[in-house]
């Protein structure tokens, strides 16, 4: 019973609203849906700007928090289209428009396959993907990257793992159903990769993100004086750090920047 109680805890779909008319605002805008055994699973894929199948560009594949959806994101993401880096936003089972029920293995099997379905398009670079994941979407893409590694990794307030965050309600790692469990990955991943926390997180405490950047090889830590959801405080100083992360890590090449 602790243990169904966590999961529900952990994916709290049912206080997400949908918006009405979601994404219908969004220039273009590809909508992508993958067939599941317990239905239909949404996706987002929002070109870059410069991005044509004649020209194609470096994708992010974003993983929201676990009461979010994929609609919330665009706006706040945009800087990324500027930079000419097209957005690519998977749902989880059961939220939103999306069928089914969500767990770390659905939600794993769904992401590798929406991955494949990414790649296949023209208009992406299948050398230049990007994964970030805010809070739970941060255990979501390593879980992604252990299958289909990318060229660069960004977690945002992510954990090593929820099994290790579970201590707290004293249930033992070995019956967490939905464990997420980062910190391996990182540690063989082998690609650039930034971490972002903010120090006085409560709900995810920052040790895990001190934990997460020494068992990268050559990451990057950025702290923020924030809590859990609102971190970072101001936007404009970690686009600029985002940024400067991607060239660095040869996603993009000098140009427009993404605060224009």
């Amino acid at each position: 019973m602790v243990l169904w109680v966590g999961r529900w805890a952990l994916f709290p779909r049912f206080a997400c609203a949908a918006l009405p008319h979601a994404g219908d605002e969004l220039d273009r805008l590809h909508r992508m849906w993958l067939r599941t055994e317990q239905g239909d699973v949404e996706s987002w894929l929002v070109l870059g700007d410069g991005v044509t199948a004649e020209r194609p560009g470096p994708v992010v594949v974003f993983a929201h928090g676990n009461a979010e959806l994929i609609e919330y994101w665009p706006e706040q993401l945009a800087p990324y289209l500027r930079m000419g880096v097209s957005l690519y936003l998977p749902e989880y089972r059961g939220y939103g428009r999306s069928a089914g029920a969500p767990s770390e293995r659905a939600i794993t099997s769904d992401f590798v396959r929406f991955h494949d379905m990414l790649v296949e398009r023209p208009e992406v670079d299948a050398s230049r993907i990007v994964y970030h994941g805010r809070s739970l979407g941060g255990g979501a893409v390593c879980q992604l990257a252990a299958r289909r590694p990318p060229a660069a990794l960004v977690l945002m307030s992510t954990f090593t793992s929820v099994a290790e965050l579970a201590r707290r309600w004293l249930v033992p790692r070995r019956l967490w159903l939905d464990p997420f469990e980062s910190l391996p990955v990182v540690r063989e991943l082998g690609v650039p990769t930034l971490i972002v926390h903010g120090r006085n997180d409560s709900l995810i405490p920052v040790a895990h993100a001190e934990a997460l950047h020494r068992a990268a090889p050559g990451s990057r830590l950025v702290l923020y004086d924030a809590e859990h959801n609102d971190c970072p405080p101001d936007w404009v100083p970690f686009w600029i750090e985002l940024e400067s992360f991607l060239r660095d890590a040869g996603v993009i090449s000098a140009g427009p920047s993404a605060r224009t």
